[in-house]
């Protein structure tokens, strides 16, 4: 007899053999859904809330070709990233279903520094916008550990000018009023009209503070969300300070350059090449990865080495 009946005395009925495969069906699909949704608690009894694994996805929502109510314009999604692999996993479905969701056409591009200096976010967004293609007529700086919870939050094309979707009273970490990190939206007119983001901003930190004196600059005016009524609360952060230890290294005159505003550089003189282009889908929802090389005049900032 076959091995999992020699488990059982006696002779078994056709009734109990069905009941028994039925209670073995549900609970291989209550393990299944718990250990990859996030429905369940997470290790050290916190609600992530986002997948720790990836799951098998429902069909991912596609707009049609002449869909009007996904609407004219197309947001390309700029993750900068280095060795993040499970927030990425974890990132990709769920922005995906988001915007989905919110009917936004979009293009998820994950910025991959493969190079051996230091990580250098704004020189990384520099070159997602410059790749990015024309099918895309506006951008989202977005940081790959924050995931919008609220589906109130707006990622729709920032018209106006840009639009500060993790605003400070929003973002869980940064409260100071003029912070524009984390999730940052603008029309690409107005991403050229501040020149991009300044390339001298290795290691961890400051850079955005930097871009937001180039936005008054430019004379545009930061918008932030209203009527968003879930604090604190409305964004998870999936970056553990104690396994993911920030770059916060200050070399050399860094300390004294990164206070200062980069007048010459930005767009214009950002210096990459592009190892591979890849297209692929995590968990059913499709992204571009783009391995990226950056190159570092040690002249002009010595502090992009780890020396």
């Amino acid at each position: 007899s076959p091995p999992l009946l020699r488990l059982f005395p006696g002779r078994l009925s056709a009734f109990p053999l069905f009941l028994l495969a039925l209670l073995l069906g549900f609970a291989s699909l209550l393990w299944l859904q718990l250990s990859c949704s996030g429905d369940g608690p997470a290790p050290g009894g916190q609600d992530r809330r986002v997948p720790r694994q990836p799951c098998p996805a429902p069909a991912p929502l596609q707009p049609p070709e002449e869909e009007p109510s996904w609407g004219p314009h197309r947001l390309a999604l700029l993750v900068p990233f280095r060795e993040r692999f499970e927030e990425l996993l974890a990132f990709v479905p769920y922005m995906h279903r988001f915007l989905s969701k919110k009917r936004i056409r979009h293009h998820i591009f994950i910025l991959n520094q493969v190079d051996h200096f230091r990580f250098n976010r704004a020189s990384l967004i520099n070159v997602g916008f410059l790749e990015s293609g024309n099918d895309t007529d506006y951008i989202a700086m977005h940081d790959v550990d924050l995931l919008p919870l609220n589906e109130h939050l707006d990622y729709s094309f920032p018209e106006a000018g840009p639009f500060h979707v993790a605003s400070p009273e929003l973002h869980p970490l940064y409260h100071y009023k003029t912070y524009v990190g984390g999730i940052l939206l603008l029309t690409k007119q107005h991403y050229e009209l501040c020149n991009g983001m300044s390339n001298r901003f290795w290691g961890w930190g400051r850079e955005d503070d930097e871009f937001y004196r180039r936005i008054k600059g430019a004379g545009l005016q930061v918008r932030r969300p209203s009527g968003i009524t879930t604090g604190y609360e409305t964004f998870q952060h999936l970056h553990d300070p104690a396994w993911r230890k920030r770059d916060q290294k200050r070399i050399a005159a860094q300390k004294q350059e990164q206070f200062k505003v980069d007048r010459e550089g930005g767009l214009n003189n950002v210096r990459y090449r592009i190892e591979s282009r890849t297209d692929l889908s995590v968990a059913g929802a499709p992204c571009t990865v783009l391995n990226i090389l950056l190159d570092c005049d040690t002249n002009e900032t010595p502090w992009c080495t780890f020396g």
